[in-house]
């Protein structure tokens, strides 16, 4: 993990280097209809006021929860963590889970993956996103994963399958159990080989239109190596940084790789 001071230099370089948020010189009609529509969609929609209400109980909730080593970046540490500290640290912040919903809303995948449900914030945003949709989602911990099954619960979210378990172990058992993959999210394991081989699990069953989305891609020196991987590899053709993400698109269209820093 890069010390705060790196990351900040990191960043900086990002903001130097990225196009503008607004679309502004971006010749390409796929990216811009990404950036006008989905990156600058303001739309308030209902659904983000219901979960983040459950964001908000869970940051007053000071219960402990058990946890295991799961790997670099998770929010697991040995010993016990509170709901409140977890959710804090490991939810996505609701600008980044409010464009998974509308990358989502725009692209309408049927089954959407993920890897990392915690407490499900995340998940959360891409099940309200398309009802009709099938999530499958990762959770190493098994306290983690009831209490995200509590909290779909709560918001009346019926199109949801938590795996749970080291993932390793279960990724290919979830890659097996939907016909194709439409959408994935990936915050897993904030490591380069588990990271890329992660990536190879998904390649199986994704198709032309599939979308892949990275958590945390400038987190350490290792994930930005498997990033560096990811959207050099031949199937990718195209990549999208946000600095916080990283998103790769494998659609045919595209005669020639590209790839785009955007601010957000």
């Amino acid at each position: 993990m890069y010390s705060p001071y790196k990351k900040v230099l990191r960043y900086l370089g990002y903001r130097l280097r990225s196009s503008s948020g607004k679309g502004h010189g971006v010749h390409s009609p796929f990216v811009f209809s990404f950036i006008t529509d989905v990156l600058n969609d303001k739309t308030q929609y209902p659904e983000y006021k219901q979960i983040e209400n459950i964001r908000s109980k869970l940051l007053a909730d000071n219960t402990p929860v058990p946890l295991e080593d799961y790997g670099a970046g998770s929010v697991a540490g040995l010993g016990s963590r509170s709901v409140s500290s977890i959710t804090a640290s490991a939810a996505k912040s609701p600008k980044f889970a409010a464009l998974l919903f509308r990358i989502a809303r725009h692209y309408r995948p049927h089954y959407i993956l993920e890897l990392g449900t915690s407490l499900g914030i995340s998940t959360s945003y891409l099940a309200s996103a398309d009802k009709n949709a099938a999530i499958v989602s990762g959770e190493g911990n098994f306290v983690l994963a009831s209490m995200a099954k509590s909290n779909f619960e709560s918001l009346e979210l019926h199109n949801i399958q938590i795996v749970t378990g080291n993932f390793d172990n279960t990724l290919p058992q979830m890659v097996r159990a939907i016909p194709h993959i439409d959408m994935a999210f990936i915050d897993g394991n904030h490591r380069e080989k588990p990271t890329i081989k992660y990536f190879h699990e998904l390649l199986s069953k994704v198709s032309p239109s599939s979308v892949i989305i990275f958590d945390d891609i400038h987190w350490s020196a290792e994930m930005e190596a498997a990033w560096r991987y990811i959207k050099n590899h031949a199937s990718v053709m195209l990549s999208i940084d946000l600095f916080f993400m990283g998103i790769v698109f494998f659609r045919p269209e595209f005669k020639v790789k590209q790839h785009f820093s955007i601010r957000f």
